[in-house]
């Protein structure tokens, strides 16, 4: 699949600079050929000068001054042309391989979620057929369900990602802002993620009392998220640190992690819809490349800031920065 992909890529980027190619070389032979035929105009003309003619050196300079009209009139037009032309080939060529990328991000996004979709339904209908095929005791009955209720928590979770992400595309979000806590929902929001992966260590410091105007869905789905990211990408040894705090008229949520990082290629990119860091071919993590979008949208929505920087030489650090009004 990756090899016919870049192929595709290698084929149209040859075509297309084929195509230009052959653009330019027409623009060159157009003032060739113009440059040619007005030079033979002048000499026909100079031709029909008679030498004992009185106003010989006037009509003479007459031809010379048409002629050298002539050739900047060429040059400007085929200047302003080409400048044109290569400005239109320029765009052309970044929205088609945007388009291709684009494209790319799709197909893997499409694969993403069919593989994030079957996962949690096989183990829960595993569960649900051990639940009623064999006799067990209750403590097993529990762990069943517990492990099912995680999955569909899980395909909840993923629901409700890509439904926003639709929503706030097409600009269909119902808002429904209100005083948010934002102290206490952040603290559970960390308490459920430490339920649901309770072998990573959490260091949290949230400052208390912290108020908001929001949307207490979206601020909720922005905090996992950024959960999410981090122990996805950082080894299950290390810690996840989790900041809330006032800092005069902002209140600063901080998520740092010891995990991967992001190459600085790559930072800029992270933010958009489908992305995902590093080779699809060798990558281990699961995910759709709809998280960090989603957190930019909602941050965006909120009217707040969301940054990405490096942990010192290991981690990520990302910063959301509310305005408190």
């Amino acid at each position: 699949m990756k090899l016919v992909k870049i192929n595709k890529l290698k084929f149209v980027s040859f075509i297309y600079w084929v195509f230009l190619t052959y653009m330019v070389a027409a623009f060159i032979w157009w003032y060739v050929s113009l440059e040619k035929q007005n030079n033979e105009i002048a000499s026909i003309k100079f031709q029909t000068i008679q030498l004992s003619d009185p106003s010989l050196k006037q009509k003479v300079k007459f031809i010379q001054d048409f002629q050298s009209r002539k050739t900047k009139q060429f040059i400007g037009e085929g200047i302003t042309f080409l400048f044109l032309f290569l400005l239109g080939a320029i765009y052309v060529y970044r929205s088609l391989l945007k388009q291709l990328r684009y494209s790319n991000q799709q197909q893997n996004f499409m694969m993403a979620v069919t593989h994030e979709l079957k996962t949690p339904i096989a183990i829960s209908h595993l569960n649900i057929e051990t639940l009623l095929k064999r006799n067990l005791d209750q403590a097993q009955q529990n762990k069943l369900l517990e492990a099912t209720l995680k999955e569909t928590k899980r395909l909840d979770a993923l629901s409700n990602n890509i439904l926003l992400a639709s929503q706030l595309d097409m600009g269909q979000y119902e808002a429904n802002q209100q005083e948010i806590n934002l102290s206490k929902l952040v603290k559970e929001v960390v308490q459920s993620f430490q339920e649901r992966f309770p072998l990573r260590v959490c260091n949290s410091f949230i400052q208390e009392g912290t108020l908001i105007q929001g949307e207490t869905l979206l601020i909720q789905l922005l905090a996992n998220n950024l959960l999410d990211n981090a122990n996805k990408y950082s080894p299950a040894d290390t810690p996840i640190d989790i900041h809330l705090q006032s800092l005069g008229d902002k209140i600063v949520l901080t998520i740092k992690d010891q995990g991967i990082g992001i190459p600085i290629s790559e930072r800029e990119k992270i933010f958009e819809k489908f992305y995902r860091v590093g080779e699809e071919s060798t990558r281990n993590s699961k995910g759709t490349g709809l998280g960090l979008y989603l957190c930019k949208k909602i941050t965006s929505f909120h009217n707040a800031t969301l940054q990405m920087q490096p942990n010192g030489t290991q981690g990520s650090i990302f910063t959301v920065t509310f305005t408190n009004n």
